[in-house]
């Protein structure tokens, strides 16, 4: 059920009862700007905002520890199932907004774009020197996110093919953490959902050899040419989705949350699909 943490005010009357939030590292700057801007235009509203990957949130939404799961990847089948299990049903997915999944580089790299497969080699740890990618003579340092991470996941499996990432990457305890490494190592190169880039430089992307690299634009991003375009996902137990619940979830679907989308760095759903998710049941 939803938390029922009651705050009291200087007046001793009681003020709100807490929706938590709680999941993916890559939307924590999103998701704590929605709560910001949601407490000040809703009265008798507080939201709690805590990271710890999207795996993390899934396992809190069965625990009922979290009233919303936020995640940087779809949810698995063995998560399903233990939300069936927990309260009974499976949980209602809410796509709220678009990402380009960047692969992010030292601004003073001369290197530009790369295509899929010299991404997966680099990460897999069999192509380790820069100039075999048109950069200079120097070893790539590697910088990635921890297992639990879903931004982990969903890369392994897009850009890997699910294949293992060398052990010399070096794990970094949130994307942020990647960013800042890429942007003090020239030699180092990361990966990062498109809101953190402001520190490094994003690099353009190639399918296949020969193709034009595209960049991790909105553009791009919405018509699904950027090869690592994914969404990002709000998860709950439908019983939740009611009140207060119901009314914030409705508010990020809506023209107003949207726009905290775009002004954090990630992508506005398109209207169609943000009204679907409004009115499904």
């Amino acid at each position: 059920m939803m938390t029922l943490c009651l705050l009291l005010g200087v007046s001793g009357r009681i003020s709100a009862a807490v929706i938590t939030a709680k999941g993916s590292d890559s939307m924590v700057i999103l998701a704590q700007k929605w709560a910001e801007i949601y407490m000040a235009t809703s009265a008798n509203s507080r939201i709690q905002v805590t990271g710890g990957g999207s795996g993390t949130g899934f396992a809190a939404l069965q625990n009922r520890t979290t009233d919303l799961c936020n995640a940087s990847r779809p949810i698995k089948a063995k998560e399903t199932l233990a939300c069936i299990r927990a309260f009974g049903t499976r949980p209602r997915e809410f796509k709220v907004c678009l990402d380009g999944l960047t692969v992010y580089v030292n601004p003073k790299n001369p290197v530009n774009e790369l295509s899929l497969v010299q991404v997966s080699k680099i990460f897999r740890g069999q192509l380790k020197n820069w100039k075999e990618v048109g950069g200079p003579d120097a070893p790539i340092m590697v910088y990635g996110r921890e297992n639990s991470s879903g931004t982990y996941e969903f890369f392994k499996k897009r850009v890997l093919l699910g294949r293992d990432f060398a052990a010399s990457v070096q794990s970094m305890p949130g994307t942020a953490a990647v960013l800042q490494a890429v942007a003090r190592d020239g030699a180092g190169i990361g990966y990062g959902g498109a809101a953190y880039g402001s520190a490094a430089k994003a690099l353009k992307i190639r399918i296949k050899d020969g193709e034009p690299a595209v960049g991790p634009t909105r553009d791009n991003v919405t018509r699904g040419t950027y090869p690592i375009s994914r969404h990002m996902y709000i998860y709950v137990n439908p019983a939740l989705v009611k009140g207060k619940v119901d009314d914030y979830l409705r508010w990020i679907q809506s023209e107003a949350g949207q726009r905290v989308v775009a002004e954090v760095g990630y992508y506005p759903m398109p209207e169609s699909s943000r009204v679907a998710a409004i009115e499904e049941k």
